[in-house]
């Protein structure tokens, strides 16, 4: 016998092909936020719908975003809705590439980059709003290891701290954390050897770290980017150079200002093409989890998905 899933949708049993904004969420997000304001959300929800079905569903494990949001894609859902952090996004991403839905942003994590970028930072009833009457606007994908990405990548020092962050600290969360484990790392972390090309064109350096943004900020809030524009065909590349302990501490704070471009130890390039090669495997940061190790090709693919956008 053929079995029927159901799902409640606005108070209502009903199949899975019925709803039009299917919201991915990560309950374990924000340190559990998602969990936690499930009945607020469902009551924004009803709230914005106007006549538009729509239905929760959480994920259950690493991953599992892509499963969901692909099954929501195939059965016709018109907006799918990432409820969690960048690597929520990430994940619902990668599950709805290839699909006619549109992807939404709900910020529950704790640094919420992407949604800083296109104007909801942490204002959840405008990002539930914006769901439903938002602008479903064509958006650059970024593309490396097998995996798109949204927001930033990058290898070497940068996806060190995040792996650290990942791990994460007792008391510390969001932007506090990221910091930890910057200076956790800084001294565990030497300089490689890298040659960098970029649309062709190779450069030797020996550098911390090399990031390839798509997004201006990441870290909850550190503007690596500060000319990165989501919709211009182009990766922003970012190459710290080897700096001193000292040095790199002082200099540190430039980076939540996007003042740090200036920095004579400071590299910034634009392509749409880029490839790193390392003396030693380095990690390979994409949307804050890891994926691999160098070597790596990072690529631009314009116009490859439609972002739903505050009106």
């Amino acid at each position: 016998m053929e079995l029927q899933f159901q799902f409640i949708l606005n108070g209502e049993s009903m199949s899975a092909q019925t709803a039009d904004i299917v919201i991915v969420m990560n309950p374990t997000s924000g340190r559990g936020k998602g969990a936690r304001i499930r009945e607020e959300l469902e009551e924004l929800l009803s709230k914005y719908a106007n006549g538009q079905t729509w239905k929760i569903v959480e994920t259950r494990g690493q991953r599992d975003g892509i499963r969901l949001a692909r099954d929501a894609a195939n059965h016709g859902a018109k907006v799918i809705a990432a409820a969690g952090g960048d690597g929520t996004i990430n994940e619902v991403l990668n599950g709805v590439m290839g699909s006619d839905a549109t992807l939404g942003i709900l910020p529950l994590g704790t640094g919420n980059d992407v949604a800083r970028t296109i104007g909801l930072g942490t204002d959840v009833a405008l990002a539930v709003k914006t769901l439903f009457q938002g602008r479903a606007t064509p958006t650059d994908v970024g593309y490396a290891k097998e995996t798109y990405f949204l927001n930033v990548a990058g290898c070497g020092f940068d996806a060190a701290v995040a792996e650290r962050a990942n791990i994460g600290f007792r008391k510390l969360r969001g932007t506090a954390a990221y910091i930890a484990a910057v200076l956790d790392t800084l001294t565990k972390f030497p300089a490689a050897e890298i040659d960098l090309t970029v649309d062709g064109v190779t450069t030797h350096y020996k550098a911390m770290m090399c990031s390839i943004a798509n997004c201006k900020t990441y870290g909850g809030g550190m503007r690596i980017a500060p000319d990165a524009d989501i919709a211009d065909g182009l990766l922003d590349v970012c190459v710290l150079k080897e700096a001193g302990l000292v040095e790199f501490i002082l200099a540190f704070p430039r980076v939540f200002r996007g003042t740090h471009t200036t920095h004579p130890k400071v590299v910034m390039l634009q392509g749409k093409k880029i490839h790193v090669e390392s003396s030693r495997p380095l990690p390979v940061l994409l949307d804050g989890d890891i994926f691999g190790t160098t070597p790596v090709t990072f690529e631009i693919l314009p116009n490859a998905i439609r972002l739903m956008l505050p009106a």
